[in-house]
C-alpha cells in the first residue's frame, strides 16, 4: 500500500464542497429524535449540552485535519500503514472498515424503522432495505464527484423543511426554558456524550481528504459545516423544549418528526409523511459515504475496485438487517454503537495525531 495517493485531476473536488459533505453526513437519522435522550440528563439546559457537543466536534475536526496535513495527500488507511507498519496498520484499517460498515447499518436500520412506524407499517424489511441499498450502490458506482454532488443537493434541497418548524412556535411556552443553568456540569457533559450518535459524520474527512483540491481551505469549510449543523441542532432542541412539556419530551421517541405533525396545509393533511419520505434525500449522503469509505479501505488494502466490493458489503448488510426486527433490538444496537463510536471518533483522533506527529518527528 502506498501511503501517499495520486488522485487524477478529474476526480478532485473544490474545497468549498467540504462544507456540504460535512453537513450532509452529520444531518441524518439522529436528527429525527435526539431531543429525548439529551433532555433526560440536562432537562431544560439540554441546548447547552448540544452546544458543548458542537464545540467538541469542532475540536475533533481540527485534530483530524491537522493529522491529515502531516501528509501531503493521504487518508486514514495510508496513515495507519505508515504509523503502525504492515501488520498493525492493516489491523487498524480493518477496525475502521468495520466501524464505517456499522455506521451504515445503524443509519439504514433506524431510517427503515421510521418508515415502518410512520408511513408503511406493512412494507417488508427486505424490500425497504434492498431499495435503499440499490440507491447507495448506484451513487457509489457513479464516482466521487457524483457522490459529492448528492451531498450538495441533499443540503440545498432540504433547507425548506426547516421553515415549517416555525409552526410549533405559535404554541411555544418560553417559561419551560427556565430556570437556566440549573443542570450541573456532569449532567451537561453526559448530555453532550449522548449526542455522539447524532453528531457523527465528520470523520468522513479521514477518507475524502485526498480528493480535495485546495487542502489549505479544508479546515475553514469543514468548520463552517460543523457550525451550521450545530445551529440546526440547537434550534431544534430549543423548539422541542418550548413546545413539549418535560414529561412529553421524555416519552417522545421522534421529537423532530412529531413537530411536523402540527403543520397543516390546504393541500396536505399529514405533512409528516412528506417530511419522512423526503428524509431519504437527507440520509442518502450518510449511507453513500459510509459505504464508500469501507470500499475505499478494501481498495487501498487489497487493490479491489470499489464497484466490486460495494456489492459484497451490500449483500452482507442486506442479510444482517433482516435479523434486527424489534424496537428493543434497534435500541440495543444504537446503544452499543454509540459507545463504540465514542472511542473511534472522539478518543482515537487524538491518539492517531500524537502517534503520526511523533512518527514524522522521528523520521525527519
Amino acid at each position: 500500500m502506498h501511503v501517499q495517493q495520486k488522485i487524477k485531476p478529474n476526480y478532485l473536488v473544490n474545497a468549498f464542497l467540504v462544507f456540504f459533505v460535512v453537513h450532509a453526513t452529520q444531518i441524518g437519522v439522529g436528527l429525527q429524535g435526539f431531543q429525548r435522550i439529551i433532555y433526560r440528563d440536562a432537562h431544560q439546559d439540554a441546548w447547552i449540552s448540544v452546544l458543548i457537543a458542537g464545540l467538541g466536534t469542532s475540536i475533533l475536526v481540527f485534530v483530524i485535519i491537522k493529522t491529515l496535513e502531516l501528509y501531503e495527500s493521504s487518508d486514514i488507511y495510508g496513515i495507519h500503514y505508515d504509523v503502525y507498519g504492515f501488520f498493525f496498520g492493516r489491523l487498524f484499517n480493518a477496525i475502521y472498515i468495520f466501524y464505517v460498515l456499522i455506521c451504515f447499518f445503524v443509519v439504514l436500520r433506524n431510517y427503515i424503522e421510521v418508515i415502518q412506524a410512520w408511513v408503511f407499517p406493512e412494507l417488508s424489511l427486505w424490500f425497504l432495505s434492498l431499495s435503499i441499498i440499490l440507491l447507495v450502490v448506484y451513487g457509489i458506482t457513479s464516482g466521487i464527484r457524483s457522490m459529492v454532488g448528492i451531498a450538495f443537493f441533499s443540503v440545498t434541497l432540504s433547507l425548506w423543511l426547516l421553515v415549517f418548524l416555525v409552526y410549533p412556535l405559535q404554541y411555544a411556552r418560553w417559561d419551560q426554558m427556565l430556570p437556566m443553568m440549573e443542570a450541573d456540569i456532569l449532567s451537561l457533559l453526559k448530555g453532550a456524550y449522548n449526542m455522539t450518535f447524532t453528531m457523527l459524520g465528520f470523520e468522513i474527512l479521514y477518507v475524502i481528504y485526498p480528493y480535495i483540491k485546495e487542502k489549505k481551505k479544508v479546515q475553514k469549510f469543514a468548520q463552517f459545516g460543523l457550525l451550521f449543523s450545530t445551529i440546526i441542532y440547537v434550534a431544534l432542541m430549543i423548539v422541542a423544549i418550548i413546545y413539549f412539556s418535560g414529561m412529553q419530551l421524555e416519552r417522545t421517541i421522534w421529537a423532530t418528526l412529531s413537530l411536523f405533525k402540527i403543520v397543516r396545509l390546504p393541500f396536505i393533511e399529514r405533512f409528516e409523511y412528506v417530511a419522512i419520505t423526503y428524509w431519504m434525500l437527507i440520509i442518502l449522503p450518510n449511507l453513500i459515504f459510509y459505504m464508500w469509505s469501507a470500499c475505499r479501505g478494501i481498495k487501498r488494502m487489497f487493490n479491489i475496485e470499489e464497484t466490486k466490493s460495494v456489492w459484497f458489503f451490500s449483500a452482507i448488510i442486506l442479510i444482517a438487517v433482516q435479523f434486527i426486527v424489534t424496537r428493543t433490538q434497534v435500541n440495543m444496537i444504537n446503544d452499543y454503537f454509540a459507545k463504540f463510536a465514542f472511542y473511534v471518533v472522539v478518543c482515537y483522533p487524538f491518539v492517531l495525531y500524537a502517534t503520526a506527529w511523533l512518527r514524522k518527528r522521528v523520521s525527519s
